[in-house]
């Protein structure tokens, strides 16, 4: 089946089976269904060779039912064989109902609304599958290539018993890849929804000299405070970490926000900062879970200042904050960091003396109260003098607080910006990602 075809079949059969349930509610019942469903070419490449060409599609429902003040939910996997859905659902419908009778009020339901509807599909321009293998790793001859390209259809839609409708479909590609010379390591991202050749081999080319870099003598760096440049790959990282509590309007009421002092109007980031969430990024729906949307672009960060916090409609009745659409865990589902005047060309000029870190890993909060960050340098990162890359350095540690990085340490935010997509294919493809710039810090602090 090709991607336009499992869109459109997909759509149809979803309908036929929500139509299904909801012709079988009983009077006092309210039901939310969820599709998430794929269809997807995974391409496993290690020394330059195909070891795994996979191709998935899975469809996955969510029943949640509302009754008498309770709440419950249930998930299950869909054939694609629609009168066997309709019998798996209204199966699952069952079984909601048999828990909601034994389970005891819940005091902060949010009773399910009509939030309109909405109608979003993507097409990609994607390789065709037989062409796939050449154009990658064509390029790529001569070097010891190892990564996974994934391709297809990712769809996402909702109804509810209320009238609710939303559809999204988005057909993208990414190729998540390392380029390697003996134990050295670069690591690369090409992702979009039209596969550009040239585009590819220019990202390529760009990964092989990092490569050739890492050729250079390494360097020992002693732990202590570096002029530090983030390349954009290695923002996401960093800004990722608000993911994590930091922009969560609950969190924040349960007083475990890292951005509490924020919140609170106690201290300020850089006016060179700014945040939104925008969904015109084409990256993720606009509707959550419940069928709530999401303003397109909703300001997070406005020079510095937090503009708003993540408010779900759990966290709108049980605190009285208004609901912006968030999602049931108030994380960002698709950061986008303002640029800033830093040109790409000027970068080791900029930054002097330092380190160039290319990729960031093993990020966690060391210290949520003063949102103090801990993680280490991966691949390609290197020591510069004057303006110059020397070689590369041994992995560090490194223990920054998001409010000195992203504050009064933020020299600079580049010029250019990256795309930077979910890549994470844990029981299915995700959706989301960021697009950041690359940022100078004064003073990163390493410790070991």
């Amino acid at each position: 089946m090709s991607a336009s075809d499992f869109v459109d079949e997909t759509r149809r059969s979803f309908d036929v089976v929500a139509d299904k349930v909801l012709a079988n509610l009983q009077a006092n019942e309210s039901v939310t269904l969820n599709l998430a469903a794929e269809e997807t070419l995974f391409i496993r490449f290690n020394s330059n060779k195909v070891r795994q060409n996979t191709h998935v599609e899975q469809l996955f429902m969510t029943l949640q039912l509302q009754g008498a003040g309770r709440s419950t939910e249930m998930s299950r996997t869909l054939s694609g064989n629609i009168e066997a859905d309709c019998e798996a659902m209204l199966h699952v419908l069952s079984l909601c109902r048999a828990e909601l009778s034994i389970l005891p009020l819940d005091p902060h339901q949010v009773p399910l609304e009509n939030h309109g509807s909405s109608d979003e599909t993507f097409r990609g321009v994607l390789l065709p599958m037989d062409a796939v293998v050449d154009a990658v790793l064509g390029p790529a001859q001569g070097c010891d290539l190892a990564g996974l390209y994934a391709a297809g259809s990712i769809i996402r839609a909702n109804r509810n018993s209320k009238g609710q409708r939303h559809w999204f479909a988005s057909q993208t590609f990414f190729m998540d890849y390392s380029l390697y010379d003996g134990s050295r390591a670069v690591k690369g991202n090409y992702a979009g929804a039209q596969w550009d050749q040239e585009q590819w081999v220019s990202n390529l080319a760009h990964s092989k000299h990092l490569l050739s870099l890492m050729a250079k003598p390494l360097q020992t760096v002693m732990p202590g405070k570096y002029r530090t440049y983030l390349a954009p790959r290695a923002v996401v990282d960093l800004v990722g970490m608000m993911g994590w509590d930091a922009l969560s309007a609950s969190a924040w009421k349960q007083g475990r926000s890292p951005f509490k002092k924020l919140a609170d109007k106690e201290c300020s980031l850089s006016a060179q900062l700014h945040i939104t969430e925008n969904f015109g990024l084409g990256l993720t729906p606009r509707f959550n879970e419940l069928g709530e949307v999401s303003e397109t672009v909703l300001p997070l960060i406005t020079a510095g200042q937090l503009s708003t916090l993540l408010v779900s409609a759990r966290t709108s009745k049980e605190f009285g904050l208004s609901s912006n659409g968030a999602s049931a865990s108030e994380g960002p589902r698709a950061l986008d960091v303002a640029p800033g005047t830093l040109d790409e060309k000027d970068i080791l000029r900029q930054l002097g003396t330092g380190l160039y870190l290319s990729n960031l890993h093993y990020l966690n909060w060391s210290d949520p109260v003063s949102a103090r960050v801990t993680g280490m340098t991966r691949y390609a990162c290197f020591w510069v003098e004057n303006g110059e890359i020397v070689g590369p350095i041994k992995d560090m540690r490194w223990d920054e607080s998001l409010y000195d990085a992203w504050g009064s340490k933020l020299v600079a935010l580049t010029r250019h910006t990256a795309i930077v997509p979910a890549v994470d294919t844990y029981f299915q493809r995700a959706l989301g990602g960021s697009r950041t710039p690359g940022a100078l810090i004064d003073n990163f602090t390493f410790t070991l």
